[in-house]
């Protein structure tokens, strides 16, 4: 799909949701989603990563056809007007399924496979990618006081089960995120960052979503929709640590940042 070790690329998020933390409601509207998903690849977006259900903290769940309703037809419309890849952000195998079928090429499960036994199987039979993405409990109750002995040992060796069960179902492209906020407190998110290239021995690309996150607002004191500038630090950090895709909210600000980040990381421009 890439060409890994190049460059840094960009998955811009496009949340078909009423309540996603960040911007929950701004693209609920089928048409607002489309519109909004065409801007992102014009603003340099090398993905775009679709979700119809919200995995902020304490969210409650959407049923897999609810969650259908909301992105298939998003997809197929975007699907008609760009070329860039189209992620479906699911952990249920049903939706992952219908969106492979509408024009979708990877599926960005925040489980890593273990909420839905079915997923690996639908994604080796679509001959799709994935991105395997740790969470500690469900995004109902991640946040409750999560506690680790060794953060990124342990988020190491969940994420290396996901991989090998990717590969031992037949999945040809695999990707992980070491899924900072998904049960995690800001002073763990900010070690992962930090402790990054500690995964690069998984042997397969890394993917980060640092965009807008909580920690950010902790550092900054900042509500959500003021996070940019720490949004670029984290982002900056996250690539100059060994990241290969980052996912973000502000494509256009966020391939400028990359763009600099990029040229001190290989030192070339």
């Amino acid at each position: 799909m890439f060409e890994f070790g190049t460059r840094t690329y960009l998955m811009g998020i496009l949340n078909v949701t009423p309540d996603s933390f960040s911007d929950g409601g701004r693209f609920f509207d089928q048409t607002d989603a489309v519109l909004h998903g065409f801007q992102m690849v014009k603003d340099g977006a090398d993905l775009i990563d679709v979700g119809g259900e919200s995995t902020r903290p304490g969210a409650g769940l959407v049923s897999a056809e609810e969650e259908i309703r909301r992105v298939i037809p998003v997809i197929r419309k975007v699907r008609q007007k760009v070329s860039v890849p189209i992620s479906i952000d699911t952990y249920k195998s049903e939706v992952a399924k219908a969106a492979l079928e509408a024009g979708a090429s990877i599926v960005n499960d925040i489980s890593g496979l273990h909420f839905d036994e079915r997923m690996a199987e639908v994604i080796a039979g679509h001959d799709a990618s994935v991105v395997v993405m740790h969470i500690k409990g469900t995004p109902k109750d991640m946040q409750s006081n999560p506690e680790y002995d060794d953060v990124v040992g342990e988020v190491y060796e969940y994420l290396l089960k996901s991989v090998e069960a990717a590969r031992k179902s037949g999945i040809k492209q695999i990707m992980i995120d070491p899924g900072i906020g998904f049960g995690k407190t800001a002073d763990h998110n900010l070690e992962l960052i930090n402790r990054l290239e500690a995964f690069k021995s998984i042997g397969v690309p890394i993917l980060i979503g640092v965009s807008r996150k909580s920690f950010i607002g902790k550092i900054l004191e900042t509500p959500v929709e003021a996070r940019l500038e720490g949004t670029a630090a984290a982002v900056t950090a996250s690539i100059l640590r060994g990241a290969d895709i980052v996912r973000v909210h502000d494509v256009r600000e966020m391939r400028r940042v990359a763009l600099v980040a990029d040229a001190i990381r290989r030192q070339t421009v």
